[in-house]
């Protein structure tokens, strides 16, 4: 199978019952990767290509209480990495973003989602190819959802404007999100030398 194509849910890897097992603290701020999520948080879960530097642009962000990597969207249950990359997973290496609304809104971290990636490329981001690196927003809710779909609009106009193909970053609710394992959580903040490969298209976003 061409890891430019999703698996089908009979083609998928069987995955696993037990999770991957993480610390639960964020290494940079301390705070819980997991959730019960203190009371008035909201999140969102954002894929634009390589997990290690999606993640650190996010926890940079003002009003972001915690940040964790992991897999959604497909159909293996608690996959390892080396599974996800194979492209028989259906999953997308993603991010979950907590945040806190009255410190930060939902708009200004997608505008940080569509200025930081490229969402034109379908099945791959950059150098990285392959269905795992696939731009995608899972939504919390169908609040979330309607403002994403409605900004899809703007961004696309402005991309095509500088010669640039339509969208293809997937939008829906969220699925289940899967915690990557432990050495890939924050990984550019142990690793500062790391590879980081978001590179942005020069679209600016109003919010």
């Amino acid at each position: 199978m061409s890891m430019l194509i999703l698996p089908s849910a009979d083609q998928a890897l069987p995955g696993r019952d037990t999770e991957i097992q993480i610390t639960n603290v964020h290494y940079v701020n301390g705070s819980p990767l997991k959730p019960p999520f203190a009371e008035g948080l909201s999140w969102v879960v954002f894929g634009m290509g390589c997990f290690w530097g999606a993640e650190r642009r996010f926890w940079q962000q003002p009003g972001v209480v915690t940040t964790a990597v992991g897999y959604a969207g497909g159909f293996t249950s608690n996959p390892t990495y080396e599974e996800a990359c194979s492209g028989h997973t259906g999953h997308s290496e993603v991010v979950l973003v907590v945040f806190d609304p009255q410190k930060t809104s939902y708009n200004k971290l997608l505008a940080v989602f569509w200025e930081s990636h490229d969402p034109t490329q379908g099945m791959r981001q950059g150098n990285d190819i392959g269905s795992q690196y696939r731009s995608v927003i899972y939504c919390q809710d169908a609040d979330q959802l309607a403002v994403t779909l409605s900004s899809v609009v703007a961004i696309e106009e402005q991309l095509v404007a500088l010669g640039y193909p339509t969208v293809t970053t997937e939008i829906r609710e969220a699925p289940e999100f899967y915690y990557a394992e432990e050495y890939h959580q924050q990984y550019l903040a142990k690793n500062p030398q790391g590879y980081c490969g978001l590179r942005g298209t020069g679209i600016s976003c109003a919010v």
